[in-house]
């Protein structure tokens, strides 16, 4: 059913979405930019940006539309779930399954086996990606948070906009390093030559990535990569920039590189308060048998 929500700013002098998100429990501040974006919120009558600043006498309209019913269909999918409870699910994806159902790959998807395992899924502003708070590209394998409630959903994605939440993840690179750890701060935005891809770029949105070297081989190394922001191919795209692009990544890295199916690359930790108790929770899945088995092999060629 549509919601309406009629606002009115007493005293107040903060942004339009912390303002909204202070008062309607319901909505993330992402929702809500996609609220305003589409022109279901209005202030004074204004379709106003999200960075407006409120102030005294204003009115606010918030428009909720009804969500898309769900027009995807469950598949009996295995799946490796590594914690369930009423509030979230940590599921361990495999290399070579997507998110999430797009034009590209309509079916076979995590979220198509999610909705044969549960009907309870947080619903999706855009209809098609139920329970989903973040994402890892198709041939990364590895740890996802998964949310059945909205009010899961919304904690959830605090954390992440917050950058309370824990993620490592594991990656053989291309060469050797003369350092023990690293930072990679670079903007990320849209390839301007092509579309498929991302890149470094000035006018992108700020990334950070943090690295820490735990094995060098002949030509190779093993990285542990924590994420600080959340940004499409982040980690390929700032290894690429560094010159230590993911081995087996078809988009960003050499055309010699180490055979298998995609980047080898894993999100091996997974930590988050639970929206419901707040409790840490910490979850680590060993990578999949091609990636232990490359590292077997360049052990041996040391």
């Amino acid at each position: 059913m549509p919601e309406r929500y009629e606002l009115e700013v007493a005293n107040e002098n903060e942004r339009l979405d912390k303002f909204i998100a202070g008062k309607i429990s319901t909505l993330s501040r992402t929702r809500i930019k996609e609220l305003v974006k589409d022109n279901h919120i209005l202030v004074n009558g204004v379709n106003e940006k999200v960075s407006y600043k409120v102030q005294q006498g204003d009115h606010i309209v918030v428009d909720v539309p009804a969500l898309k019913p769900l027009s995807i269909d469950p598949e009996n999918i295995p799946l490796d779930i590594v914690y369930e409870d009423e509030d979230v699910i940590v599921v361990n994806k495999p290399q070579g399954m997507v998110v999430h159902p797009s034009a590209g790959h309509p079916d076979h998807t995590l979220v198509n086996a999610l909705l044969f395992h549960t009907k309870d899924l947080a619903a999706s502003p855009e209809g098609f990606r139920p329970g989903i708070v973040h994402r890892i590209d198709k041939d990364t394998s590895g740890l996802l948070m998964i949310a059945k409630n909205a009010q899961a959903r919304e904690c959830l994605e605090k954390q992440l906009a917050q950058k309370t939440n824990k993620r490592l993840y594991l990656a053989i690179v291309h060469g050797n390093f003369g350092e023990n750890s690293g930072l990679v701060d670079a903007p990320i935005g849209r390839d301007h030559f092509n579309r498929k891809k991302m890149a470094v770029t000035e006018t992108g949105k700020n990334a950070v990535t943090h690295f820490t070297v735990l094995e060098q081989f002949q030509n190779y190394s093993l990285i542990q990569c924590q994420l600080e922001t959340g940004r499409t191919h982040q980690i390929r795209v700032h290894l690429a920039y560094i010159g230590h692009p993911v081995a087996g990544d078809p988009l960003y890295g050499p055309h010699h590189t180490l055979k298998g199916h995609g980047q080898f690359l894993h999100a091996a930790v997974l930590g988050f308060n639970h929206p419901k108790t707040n409790q840490w929770l910490e979850f680590k899945v060993d990578p999949p048998k091609i990636f232990t088995q490359k590292l077997t092999e360049l052990r041996e060629t040391k």
